[in-house]
């Protein structure tokens, strides 16, 4: 069976968008990994009176809680709000993934 050129073009779109598709998803799996590092830590912390410490580098320094407490809450903030455009980008992207394939099967059913 021959395929024209449009339909191997939309073919080859459809891969490239799988493949950017597969990437937001390891990305976005990351952030969740992060995320919830992130509020087993802030959880930790809360359940604390003793002296806290964080690692810089290849150090660890001792840290005053409340400081630590804000600063574990603003990178999950920021974390939250990365996952959210990640998740955003996700859709569209499954949303042009499946109007590609649409598109594709569509072609191919015609030409035969």
């Amino acid at each position: 069976m021959k395929i024209q050129k449009e339909t191997q073009d939309m073919i080859q779109d459809l891969q490239i968008s799988e493949q950017t598709l597969q990437n937001i998803l390891l990305q976005k799996q990351a952030f969740q990994m992060e995320l919830n590092e992130t509020s087993a830590a802030l959880d930790e912390l809360q359940k604390t009176n003793e002296e806290v410490y964080k690692i810089a580098g290849q150090l660890m320094l001792k840290s005053n809680k409340d400081d630590m407490k804000k600063e574990m809450d603003d990178k999950k903030k920021i974390i939250d709000l990365r996952l959210k455009s990640i998740e955003k980008q996700e859709v569209l992207m499954k949303e042009k993934t499946d109007s590609i394939r649409q598109k594709i099967e569509s072609a191919l059913k015609s030409s035969n």
